[in-house]
């Protein structure tokens, strides 16, 4: 099997685990036996999923040393979904470097070579998180009770969790915009009429010009053709530059951009395009990349007269889909001349 390919078939599994360094072998058996075969198997990890109390059970190849609170080496992970507050983050942080959170997904994980102790680890962060205790309060209670644990006591911080993780709903935190006039998720669009709609317009813009933007910066990665790299550039400044006025008309006229399920949908399908476009290099990028803005604009220019045009409320955002498809006609000619007349 590839080293990169992903399977969970228990012969599978068998063969990569079978060439791992001893410790992390023992430690993929010991979850196999308890959680079954994993959901993903690669040549350097094995993955659970929504197992017992966790969202993720991970058990790589890879050891890390670690000697708090006695030497080991890492290589059993253990996750769950729970929201650390910001100002609790350094004490965590003090309190082991191997307890690690992702606040945007919201998820606190256990990283150590049994999964008693990343039990433990976790316990212990909930009580950091809930004022029960210190970071050095915990330190000293994680080696007491590691020490119970060795003398076969089972110290109930070690065989489950103490608490209940928290539903991902719960957990997640998506942050909030800091660039003026930035796109709002809207739970969904139930106002047919006004600024609902011309936000959904301007989401929709918005988008266009960011998905132009990235295509730009995966093209200055290429061996392009000379005009070709300053066919892209172009693009990524107009778009940019157009993105910024978006965002400042909203904010003049107080219609927020939304993201709505339909923008989502848009930006999906372009991003699966571009991935496509992205494993080609050198003249077959350039080529190829010509005629996906060809393509792209004259299905941008199609959707701005048909659909976006037509929707919109505000004069102002109007006139706003006016100038773009000036500017989109424009760059359409560019990228069908040097179709037709290639380097």
């Amino acid at each position: 099997m590839p080293t990169n390919s992903i399977s969970s078939d228990a012969n599978d599994v068998t063969e990569i685990i079978s060439a791992w360094p001893d410790r992390p072998r023992l430690g993929a058996q010991l979850m196999i036996g308890k959680y079954g075969a994993p959901q993903e198997a690669t040549a350097d990890q094995l993955v659970w999923h929504d197992q017992g109390a966790y969202k993720k059970i991970n058990v790589t190849r890879a050891e890390h040393h670690h000697d708090f609170p006695k030497p080991h080496m890492d290589f059993m992970e253990h996750t769950i979904n729970y929201r650390v507050p910001p100002e609790r983050a350094a004490a965590l942080a003090e309190y082991d470097g191997s307890c690690t959170f992702d606040r945007t997904r919201g998820e606190l994980s256990a990283r150590c070579d049994l999964e008693g102790h990343n039990i433990l680890t976790l316990n212990l962060a909930h009580d950091i998180v809930t004022g029960k205790m210190t970071a050095q309060q915990a330190r000293k209670a994680f080696s007491e009770i590691v020490t119970d644990d060795i003398k076969g006591k089972y110290p109930a911080y070690t065989t489950a969790l103490q608490f209940d993780p928290e539903g991902s709903d719960v957990a997640e935190f998506a942050d909030t915009s800091t660039i003026p006039g930035s796109p709002e998720r809207p739970d969904g669009l139930t106002d047919t009429k006004g600024d609902k709609i011309d936000g959904e317009v301007l989401g929709f813009v918005g988008a266009a010009d960011e998905l132009e933007v990235v295509a730009a910066i995966a093209a200055s990665g290429k061996n392009l053709k000379p005009e070709i790299a300053e066919f892209a550039q172009m693009l990524h400044e107009a778009h940019g530059k157009h993105l910024e006025a978006t965002l400042l008309l909203g904010q003049r006229i107080g219609v927020t951009p939304l993201e709505t399920p339909a923008v989502d949908s848009f930006r999906q399908k372009n991003a699966g395009q571009l991935a496509d476009l992205a494993t080609l290099d050198g003249d077959e990028f350039s080529d190829a990349f010509v005629e996906a803005k060809v393509k792209g604009h004259t299905e941008l220019i199609e959707m701005l007269d048909k659909k976006l045009i037509q929707s919109a409320n505000s004069a102002d955002v109007k006139l706003h889909l006016s100038e773009m498809r000036t500017h989109l006609s424009s760059h359409l000619a560019q990228a069908e001349a040097m179709r037709s007349h290639p380097a």
